[in-house]
Formats: C-alpha cells, structure tokens, sequence
C-alpha cells in the first residue's frame, strides 16, 4: 500500500520510550527530523534525515498508516538502528575536516600505549576493537546505567546530542567508583580474583565481560586500561579520539599546583602527604567544538576515566581544552586546574621546619600519543605548555595561580662524594637498557641544605662510583651524612614474543600463527600463559604452556583461526608468568576477500 497523506514516522529512543520524535514528510530546516519516499514495485523506499544536533542512541521507527479521522490504521514492526555523532559532517560539533585524522582517530581499531618513563619509553599494542559485534550495543548500555541515566532518565536522553556531556558521562562510567562503572582499579598485588592490568591486550574482552556478567564491574585496570577502554567507546560513539601518555605526571590533590613531598630531618617520606608525583599516567583527548566555552576551547579535550578525585560529586575528568591548559586558564570546564597541574605542577621538597627545593621541570614530560602517519610516537608537550624554562611557562603557571615559598640554592663547589649500591634482585627486575637509576640526596649537618643527584647504572656493571653532588662549604668544615633511594624500572625487554602469520590471509579462511618466547632470566618460569586477540581477526583467546620454561628456552605454541573482517589487521599477544609478566608482541597481517 503506498502512503498517502495520513501516514507518519515517529521516531522513539530509550528503554521506555521517552524521546518520540515525528519526522515531517517534506524537507525541513536543518534543525529537524524529514523523510522522503520512492515507491519501487510493490515496496516503498523510505529516506529519512536527521539534524546534526540529534540526540545519540538507540531508536525505533515506527511507521503509523492513519485514516482519515486520525485514528491509526497500520502500524509497521518497529525498526531499529543506532544514530552516532558524525565527524564527517560541517555541522556536528564533533567535525573533524583532515580525512587522514578521521582514518585514525575513528576507524582505526589498533593502537599504541606508550609506558614506562620519560627517559626510558616504551610501547605496547591496544586492540580498541570499536566495530566488534556487540560493542556498539553495549557502549549505549554504559550509558543507560550512569548515574544520571537512573535518576532522571528522559533527561539523560535530551542531553545526549552534546558531546561534551557524553564524554563527561564516558569518564565516570569506564570506573566503577560510585556508580555502575566497568572497571575497578588496583595499583598493587594480589590480583587472584580478577585479571592483572598488565595482561589486558584489549577493550572488547572488558566491555563483553561487564555486560555478560550483568553489569558488574570487571577486575582490573589502571591508567592505561582505562584510557583504552574509554577510547573505544568514544570511538563507537562517533567522537574523534586519541590516547595520550604524560610522563612524569602529577597528582595534586589539594589544588595549589605543586606536588608536595613531606620529608622529616633524614629525608624520609612524611605519610600525611596525598600529593604525588607518578611516571607516567595516560589519559583521553577528544575533537569537539565547545558552544558552552568562550571562542579559543575548540578542538582536543582531555578526559581521564581513572579514579583520582571527585568532580560534581562524580569520579570522573574532563573535557578539559588542551588550549586552556597551555594558556594557564584554570577556571574553564571542566577540571581544568586539576589537568593544568598534570603537567605543569612544580615538585617542591618540605622539610620540617623549613621550605625545601623546588624542581619546576620534573612534571609534564614527552606528552606522547600514537602518530596518525604510522607505529610511532608523536610527541605533543608544546600542545600542553610552552617549553620548559622559558618566560612564557613561567607566566603562564603564574597566571594559573601557581606559587611557593621554597628556598633556591647556588651549588657550584668542587667537592665530590661518591657511594657504592648493590643490587642483587635480577629476577624482579630486568630493564629495556638494562640500567637501575639511582637518585641521592647530600646532607650537610647542621645546613640542612638537601642536593639532589640522579644516575644510570649499567646492570651489566658490579661496581661503579657515582658523582652525589656539589656542596658549598662554609670556612669551617662540616659533617655531612649520604642518602639514597633505589629507583628502578620492571619492564622486560621488548618484544620478547614473536607472532607471525605465515601465507595469505583471506576471510573466513583459517590460517595459522604461530607464537615463540625465549626465557632471559636465569631463573625458571611457571604458569606460563599467552593471550590473543586482534580486531576483525579473533577474539580473546588463551593458550596455556606446560610445565616450566627454563632459562635460555625457547617456547613456541600456535594457534588457528579464520579472520573475521577484511584489511590490515594486527594479531596482540600478551605473555605472562610468575617472574615475568607483562611481555607484548604484534604481528601485522592483511586478510583478502574471498574469490
């Protein structure tokens, strides 16, 4: 039957029904719902068009055949479809012009994470996984349980064509402190009721996890985890994102843009402090336009899932512009002051009764993300802060509100003090270069003057004397006392697994990876276990080895498959153990059509 001039669409979205919207027939303005109509054969084509400041979500189309009194004569079954925002379109606030970012920020399904420290930087691979079946589904069902959706859910829905309050949602929801959030965080041992942080490869598994389980929160995460997950479902939803890294980042809980290391007349650490200095923490940016902002706050915001303080009563971060925090403008929304201090925050050392030294370049170091051009890191610092030192980052932490009272000292003495460390703990610890670092502190009784040194240690090296420090000394000669602390870096060296994939690849065609691991440690390993997973080529897998892998030893298992989804794929492996864990490999395959 085709339509005549009675017939309606109505459009519904939420579990009940609570946004209706009626699409008009002829061609509106922009701001509103239309459909046109083509007859072919015995079946009628219907296109409908949406504005670009749609509420996002899950809808139904009901289409009503009405008589002439207005009473419903046919009613369609009810069609279904997801509306996302749209960085391909001018008017979306999420418009992204470049192709290339879109390519990245959107569609790609493989990332990087970048760890470790500023000096020492490390990569791992990330399986966003935003177009698996079921994610889309389940990214809605993030947020139809947050808080906010179950006080007042019709509400809820009317704010979800702004990104910014979805995003802010996002952040709240890819937690689990205080809401119905996805993840929990754990930065300690043990980890026996759940899944270690480092041996996630991916998101999907986490999101199909907390949705299968009934909405219960998975166990655990941390920073990077978070970020990854948060990525995908902002991805899915249509809203360019992108992890970032901040190395040597810090956490100033009491808002006075310093991170404030309490320690008593032996340099010990005063447990009172809440401030804290972490080497690296990753976050979120996402691309939107910011209505609710003065002009100059467009473009890349900060959001950061992982639980650290409350914001509006919510753990959650952000969006902060990145353009406000390089400017020094912490009173703009969202959490600005808090992310400004991320990556500015000067480290003060309070001494009882005494103002400490001050390092105003410790924070805020190789702000990283994946590059759009490739596997590589792009640094994005000067996106944050101008350059370390200068007059401009100076001015701008003083417009941020930032100050102290700490005393500067002129070290310029030739008198040398060296020390000797030893280190036995190989097992624990095996770094990418190969080094431990050593950070001394020089004491001077009775001047109470602290000086600060840091070293490199080869492994490789039983002894090796290290410089401490300069002291300007007095007339008269003074005692003085050597204090150290041990830092060191728990990563294995990268890649120690080696996936490949042998032959073409082609979908719904199995093929073969195979995976191989040599043990470095001098030390047997137990418990081995690799995880694999890729986008498009198969989901979450776990393959167990037998038995110890000695020293030296070569382990090699393989595992089948049949690829999914065409395109350049990535194939993640995750190797995990009792003394070693946390060790990543990538093969990178492109799967065919079939012919």
């Amino acid at each position: 039957m085709r339509l005549g001039k009675k017939e309606k669409l109505l459009f519904l979205s939420g579990k009940r029904d609570e946004v209706v919207i009626k699409g008009r027939k002829e061609r509106g303005a922009g701001d509103k719902w239309w459909f046109n109509e083509q007859q072919v054969q015995n079946e009628i084509l219907l296109t409908v068009h949406s504005p670009a400041d749609a509420i996002v979500g899950q809808y139904r189309l009901a289409v009503l055949l009405m008589t002439p009194t207005g009473h419903i004569f046919q009613e369609t079954k009810k069609v279904e479809f997801h509306l996302l925002f749209n960085p391909w379109c001018k008017d979306d606030v999420v418009y992204l012009p470049e192709e290339n970012l879109l390519q990245e920020y959107i569609m790609n399904e493989a990332g990087i994470i970048y760890m470790g420290a500023w000096d020492n930087i490390k990569s791992i691979p990330w399986n966003y996984g935003q177009f698996e079946d079921y994610v889309m589904d389940i990214c809605f069902e993030v947020l139809d349980n947050s808080n906010n959706a179950l006080k007042n859910s019709k509400m809820d829905m009317e704010l979800r064509s702004d990104p910014v309050y979805v995003s802010r949602i996002i952040t709240a929801m890819v937690n689990s402190n205080g809401d119905r959030g996805l993840l929990t965080g754990k930065w300690n041992e043990p980890y026996t009721d759940g899944v270690p942080p480092y041996q996630w490869t991916g998101s999907v598994p986490i999101l199909k996890q907390w949705s299968k389980n009934g909405i219960r929160t998975v166990k655990y995460g941390q920073c990077w985890v978070f970020a990854g997950v948060a990525c995908t479902v902002l991805r899915c939803l249509g809203i360019p994102t992108r992890l970032i890294t901040n190395f040597s980042s810090a956490h100033d809980v009491d808002g006075n843009l310093s991170v404030d290391f309490l320690l008593d007349e032996r340099y010990d650490s005063i447990n009172r402090q809440r401030d804290s200095s972490w080497n690296f923490h990753c976050w979120v940016e996402s691309w939107m336009r910011r209505d609710d902002l003065p002009k100059g706050n467009d473009g890349w915001q900060v959001l950061d899932p992982t639980p650290q303080e409350l914001s509006d009563g919510e753990f959650c971060c952000g969006p902060c512009p990145v353009a406000a925090i390089k400017e020094g403008n912490v009173g703009v929304k969202y959490d600005a002051r808090f992310v400004f201090a991320e990556v500015n925050a000067d480290i003060i050392y309070w001494m009882v009764k005494q103002d400490g030294q001050v390092d105003q370049s410790g924070v805020g170091k190789n702000i990283s993300t994946k590059s759009v051009y490739g596997d590589h890191r792009e640094d994005v610092t000067l996106h944050y802060k101008y350059p370390e030192g200068s007059k401009e980052e100076r001015e701008v932490y003083k417009r941020a509100g930032g100050q102290h009272n700490a005393l500067f000292y002129s070290l310029c003495s030739a008198h040398k003090e060296v020390l000797r460390l030893r280190y036995d703990d190989y097992v624990r610890c095996i770094s990418d270069h190969n080094q431990i670092r050593v950070k001394a502190v020089l004491e001077a009784l009775g001047e109470n003057k602290p000086i600060m040194a840091m070293a490199n240690i080869p492994l490789s090296r039983p002894e090796l004397l290290i410089q401490v420090g300069d002291l300007i000394l007095a007339e008269t000669m003074m005692s003085y006392t050597v204090l150290c602390t041990l830092i060191y870096s728990c990563k294995a060296q990268s890649p120690l697994v080696f996936p490949q994939v042998p032959g073409k690849a082609v979908v719904q065609q199995q093929v073969t990876a195979y995976i191989s691991f040599t043990n470095p440690l001098p030390v047997a390993l137990n418990g081995g276990v690799f995880t694999v997973e890729g986008a498009g080529l198969l989901y979450a897998t776990k393959v167990h080895v037998r038995g110890n892998v000695f020293p030296g030893q070569k382990v090699s298992v393989k595992l089948a498959f049949s690829p999914m989804r065409t395109g350049v794929r990535k194939l993640l492996v995750d190797f995990d153990s009792d003394r070693l864990k946390d060790v990543k490999g990538v093969a990178t395959l492109v799967v065919r059509k079939k012919y």
